[in-house]
């Protein structure tokens, strides 16, 4: 897994073939990563299905309850199948503009 910090997210790109096998070293990194901002970028390595993308529900419920933005990017899923409570976009750019989306949204909320 490569984890690049950035003032206003974490990127994580998985150098696994299987999400199974990410999500194990994805959970035991969470614990580091309390309070960011998190992009997981699935276009490179891996391929993924809604299935896939659902092990992710709680990871995603989790940050938007603490306030931070969690977005999966990656191809090959209909959105429409996909859960309002996980953001899933098919480019980084994308992901970029939800985070600001959800600070926006945030901001709004505790105004």
């Amino acid at each position: 897994m490569i984890i690049v910090k950035n003032e206003t997210h974490t990127l994580i790109t998985p150098n696994e073939k299987d999400v199974s096998v990410f999500l194990d070293t994805f959970k035991k990194q969470l614990k580091n990563l309390k309070n960011e901002h998190l992009i997981l970028n699935f276009l490179e390595n891996i391929n993924t299905s809604l299935q896939d993308i659902l092990l992710f529900l709680d990871t995603a419920t989790d940050c938007r309850e603490k306030g931070t933005s969690f977005v999966i990017v990656c191809t090959g899923v209909e959105i429409d199948d996909i859960p309002d409570e996980i953001s899933v976009t098919p480019t980084l750019h994308e992901a970029l503009d939800i985070l600001e989306m959800d600070i926006i949204e945030r901001d709004l909320l505790n105004f």
